[in-house]
């Protein structure tokens, strides 16, 4: 199985929605996704996501958005402080700065994520993703998924979600601890691809390996006076 990562479009935090040139962006990339022979699409339940999903959902004609709750995006800072403390971002990059390691799997003890609403909002993702892999035909076993599925018939399936929360997917597939995975990925731009592929073969156990990450080139692809808000998304 494939399964493909796409991150919303530019947004309106505010009112939980695209931006106009975030749906341009959408439109964009739901024509760079045709070429990955797409089965069946999910998505968070957000605004900015659903969004993002729905030029591809009408371009390629697969009515069924399949919503998933777990993959909302990540709150952070204190529950009576949110938002103004507490980007896990900026907490991973200065704890690299100051020479923590963030291969450490008690990151959630450190004192910029003990408290932090994004921790609870990782372990929420993490324990979803399992439950919902499970249902795909990938089981958690260990550190490893084990195929379930009685045979290894090909399926490209895509998700629309957001920063956090395809960060938090990719740190427990992978193993990573989630700092670690946040100053490994960066700045992630709108719209931009990530390819997982998981062994089809019936009883196998493995992780996934990674076909390619944060790919928004089909960007570039937008007209020339777009030019200076497209690198303005991706800085």
């Amino acid at each position: 199985m494939r399964l493909i990562l796409v991150r919303h479009g530019d947004p309106n935090y505010e009112l939980d929605c695209l931006t106009e040139l975030g749906h341009k962006q959408a439109k964009v990339v739901a024509k760079r996704l045709m070429e990955e022979g797409i089965e069946e699409i999910y998505c968070s339940p957000q605004g900015r996501a659903q969004q993002t999903a729905k030029p591809f959902s009408e371009l390629s004609g697969i009515d069924t958005i399949h919503t998933l709750d777990f993959m909302r995006e990540l709150r952070f800072g204190s529950l009576e402080n949110l938002y103004r403390e507490g980007n896990p971002w900026l907490c991973s990059f200065g704890l690299m700065h100051k020479g923590v390691d963030l291969r450490d799997p008690s990151w959630q003890e450190f004192a910029d994520f003990a408290n932090n609403t994004a921790t609870v909002d990782v372990n929420t993702v993490q324990a979803g993703v399992d439950e919902w892999l499970a249902t795909l035909g990938y089981k958690r076993e260990g550190l490893y998924y084990r195929c379930t599925n009685e045979t290894d018939e090909k399926r490209t399936i895509v998700l629309f979600s957001h920063g956090g929360s395809s960060t938090a997917l990719l740190a427990r597939v992978f193993n990573i601890p989630f700092p670690h995975m946040c100053v490994m990925f960066g700045h992630i731009p709108h719209t931009c691809i990530t390819s997982l592929r998981f062994d089809r073969r019936p009883d196998s156990l493995s992780m996934p390996i990674l076909e390619y990450s944060v790919d928004a080139r089909h960007l570039n692809t937008m007209n020339e006076g777009m030019t200076g808000s497209v690198e303005r998304a991706q800085s």
